[in-house]
């Protein structure tokens, strides 16, 4: 049987550095780029990012040095971010984030629409005026054909345009566009199912594996005391409740999927914009990589990270790792 192959990684800011060594061993185990390995691609906010350089054909090795390097020029670590957040509802400026998006996919890929990428896509967006959520996916005889049109950078730069972080990306025909995060698509896993399997005809649940990468949770965060970490605290239980509501979703309706969700239980609470931390989410992201059998997940034997009821019963699913 030809099984067919479905990747969506969630958001998480400068913790995508974990879904992108993973990606990274893979592609040195398999030989093959990852857009050669996967049919279809969905990702939300980082991972947005992460599967936008994939299917332009960026090796995910340098996906991984981009967060070590190009981070920190756009979550500039000004001492005034949180009086800017005040003032005017953003701590970063969204232009840094779009030229670096542009530069990265290169002068082969920065002007794709969706369309023009080599696999399927679905990247998550939500509009701000009246909270629709967008799907930015390629055209097909059996969706409505209204978002291939778009640019892959745009859409990217929409779907990491988090709410307090960074201000809305305006896309003509639709509006200002904020992270798709917020809401239900932190973890696009279900989106990108539905997208498959119902709005396509070259998908089947029976012949798919399904992989979902998660970016480290935290699940013991102390209690909030004023404002600010009340909003903290919100803006990532935005990210992680759906998360765990997707992942159930995708088994319960599609159980005759090969389901695996990989995920890593981080050692204390790492913020989206915490790139003071990002030689600690390497390695990190390194131990975790060194635990997963790329080629039973692909063939759909793994037992190891397959989704099943009892996984979906508790947070406290995803590997916990050792840094030796």
């Amino acid at each position: 049987m030809v099984r067919k192959r479905l990747l969506a990684i969630d958001g998480g800011g400068v913790r995508g550095i974990i879904p992108a060594s993973a990606l990274a061993a893979l592609e040195r185990t398999d030989g093959r780029p990852a857009r050669e390995i996967f049919d279809f691609m969905a990702g939300t906010s980082t991972g947005a990012i992460i599967v936008a350089a994939l299917a332009a054909g960026i090796p995910a090795d340098r996906i991984v040095t981009l967060y070590g390097e190009r981070s920190g020029a756009v979550l500039r670590q000004r001492p005034w971010k949180t009086l800017a957040r005040i003032l005017t509802g953003s701590m970063y400026e969204i232009g840094d984030l779009h030229r670096l998006v542009r530069e990265e996919l290169g002068a082969g890929a920065r002007d794709w629409t969706l369309n023009d990428a080599p696999l399927d896509l679905l990247i998550t967006a939500k509009r701000l005026s009246d909270g629709m959520p967008w799907y930015f996916v390629r055209d097909n005889p059996a969706n409505s054909c209204r978002a291939g049109s778009y640019r892959l950078a745009d859409a990217v730069t929409t779907s990491a345009a988090a709410p307090t972080y960074f201000q809305p990306w305006p896309v003509d025909g639709i509006g200002l566009l904020v992270d798709g995060g917020t809401g239900v698509a932190g973890n696009p896993v279900y989106q990108a199912c539905v997208e498959a399997f119902h709005y396509s005809d070259t998908y089947e649940p029976a012949s798919t594996v399904v992989v979902s990468l998660g970016t480290g949770r935290f699940p013991r965060r102390a209690r909030p005391r004023w404002i600010w970490p009340w909003i903290d605290w919100l803006l990532s239980e935005l990210l992680l409740s759906p998360a765990e509501q997707q992942t159930q979703l995708v088994h319960r309706h599609y159980p005759e999927a090969a389901f695996y969700r990989l995920d890593v239980r981080l050692p204390s609470d790492i913020d989206v914009d915490a790139v003071d931390r990002v030689e600690e989410l390497r390695r990190m992201a390194d131990a975790f990589a060194t635990t997963i059998d790329w080629p039973a997940i692909l063939a759909g034997t793994d037992r190891e990270f397959l989704v099943t009821d009892a996984s979906t019963l508790s947070r406290e699913y995803c590997r916990v790792v050792s840094l030796g």
